[in-house]
C-alpha cells in the first residue's frame, strides 16, 4: 500500500523520493505518532508536503489510497436516524405558496426571533412554518422556502438566507495548476515594476563607457542593484458561490505566484473580517489577524482582493453579519481600514461585469474600494494592473 502510495503522489505531480519514504517508515517504526489515522495523515503530509499550495493535491491522493480508513478504523457504530442525517425529498412549493411567505422584518428581529425559537424548542420539526426545522416555510432550517431566513445546516437552494450557520470544509487553491492561458502571466506583469534603490553596488557599464569616452579617462560608475520592488497582499474568496470560478481562480494563483517574487496570500470567505488564514483545512485552528497583517506589511503593498463579492448586505454592513461566525465589527469597516491603509487596492470579481448591477452587496463593496473594481478577464486584468501601477502606497 506504501509504495502505491508513492506511485499515486509521484503521479500527481508531489515529490516523493525514497529518502522521504525511509524517513516515513522510520517514523512508524519508532512510534513518534499515535497509532491513529489522523496522526498517520499528518505525519505523511508533514514528510512529503514541502509546498503549502499542494496540500489540497496531497488530500485527495491520500483519500484515494487510504479509503475508508478514517471512518473505518477504531469507530464503534453510532447509531443515528438516517432521516436526521439526509434532508427528507425535496418538497415543492408552487408559486402561489411561496407568494404567502413573508419575512420576518429588519436583521435585529431575525436574530431575536432564532434567539427565542432556539429557547423555546424541544423536538425537531419538519414542514412547519415556524420552528427550526426543514422542507418548511420557517425562516429557520434548510430545504424549505423562505425570502429572508437563516439556513442552519443543509445545503442552498434560493440564495436568499441573510446568515447561514454551518460548519465549512473549503479546499486550498493549488498553486501548481497549468495555465490554459500564458496571457494571464502576461497581464499580471504589467505591475512587475523594477526600480532602482539602494546604495550603489552594481558596475552601469553603459555609463561607464559613455562617462570615460567624454572625459578621457577611466570614469566607474556605479548603479543601485536592480530588482523587483513590487510587493502584493493576495486575498482569495473561497467557498459557497465562488465554487464555480475555482478552475480560474487557481489560474490566477498560479500565474501570480510565478510573477510576484514578494507576494504573500490569503483566504477568507465572502467578505474581509478580524481573521484571515492560510490553510483552508485548519482555517478556525490557525488564523491571523487582520490587525496585525496591517500593522506587519508596508503601505507600500498592493492588495488585490479577488471574490464574487456575492452575499446578504447584511454580511457587509452590520455587525454578526458573517455567515459563519457573530463578528464584532461590521465586514465594510475592515475592508474600509485595508483600502485607507493600502490606497493601492483593487478588486477582481469572477462573475460576468453585467450582473454587478443587480447585486447589492457588489455594488457596496465596489464604492468602499473606491469603484476599482475589474472583471476577472485579460482585458479587467489588465485594466487592474494599470490602476495599481497608478496609485501609489
Amino acid at each position: 500500500m506504501f509504495l502505491n502510495f508513492i506511485d499515486e503522489l509521484r503521479a500527481a505531480g508531489i515529490q516523493a523520493s525514497l529518502k522521504e519514504h525511509l524517513v516515513l517508515l522510520e517514523a512508524l517504526d519508532k512510534d513518534v505518532i499515535d497509532q491513529t489515522p489522523e496522526a498517520f495523515y499528518y505525519l505523511a503530509r508533514a514528510t512529503f508536503v514541502k509546498d503549502e499550495g499542494l496540500l489540497d493535491r496531497f488530500d485527495q491522493v491520500f483519500q484515494k489510497v487510504f479509503k475508508g480508513i478514517l471512518s473505518d478504523y477504531g469507530q464503534q457504530p453510532v447509531d443515528i436516524p438516517e432521516d436526521w442525517l439526509k434532508k427528507l425529498a425535496e418538497r415543492y412549493f408552487s408559486p402561489e405558496e411561496m407568494e404567502k411567505v413573508k419575512a420576518l422584518g429588519s436583521w435585529d428581529e431575525i436574530m431575536e426571533t432564532l434567539k427565542k425559537r432556539l429557547e423555546e424548542q424541544q423536538k425537531r420539526h419538519q414542514g412547519g412554518n415556524k420552528w427550526v426545522g426543514t422542507n418548511g416555510t420557517s425562516p429557520f432550517g434548510h430545504s424549505g422556502y423562505n425570502p429572508e431566513g437563516v439556513r442552519i445546516g443543509g445545503e442552498g437552494q434560493h440564495g436568499r438566507a441573510v446568515k447561514v450557520w454551518e460548519k465549512r470544509e473549503f479546499a486550498n487553491l493549488d498553486n501548481t495548476k497549468e495555465l490554459g492561458t500564458r496571457n494571464i502571466k502576461v497581464a499580471l506583469r504589467r505591475l512587475r515594476r523594477f526600480a532602482r534603490e539602494g546604495a550603489a553596488e552594481e558596475l552601469d557599464l553603459d555609463e561607464t563607457i559613455r562617462g570615460t569616452a567624454k572625459q578621457g579617462w577611466l570614469d566607474v560608475v556605479m548603479r543601485p542593484e536592480r530588482h523587483n520592488a513590487v510587493k502584493v497582499l493576495l486575498f482569495l474568496d473561497v467557498g459557497g458561490s465562488m465554487d464555480p470560478f475555482i478552475s480560474l481562480m487557481e489560474e490566477l494563483f498560479s500565474a501570480a505566484t510565478g510573477e510576484f517574487k514578494n507576494m504573500e496570500f490569503f483566504y477568507f470567505h465572502n467578505c474581509l473580517y478580524e481573521g484571515v488564514w492560510k490553510d483552508n483545512k485548519r482555517r478556525w485552528s490557525q488564523r491571523t489577524s487582520t490587525w496585525d497583517l496591517l500593522h506587519k506589511y508596508g503601505h507600500d503593498y498592493k492588495v488585490i482582493f479577488v471574490g464574487d463579492a456575492a452575499m446578504s448586505p447584511y454580511e457587509i454592513s452590520h455587525p454578526g453579519g458573517s455567515v459563519e461566525h457573530m463578528n464584532e465589527e461590521a465586514g465594510a469597516v475592515w475592508l474600509g481600514r485595508v483600502v485607507q491603509t493600502y490606497p493601492a487596492t483593487v478588486w477582481l470579481n469572477p462573475s460576468p461585469e453585467r450582473q454587478w448591477n443587480y447585486s447589492g452587496s457588489t455594488k457596496m463593496i465596489r464604492e468602499i474600494v473606491g469603484g476599482s473594481m475589474f472583471p476577472l478577464t485579460l482585458d479587467g486584468l489588465d485594466k487592474a494592473m494599470r490602476e495599481l501601477t497608478r496609485k501609489k502606497g
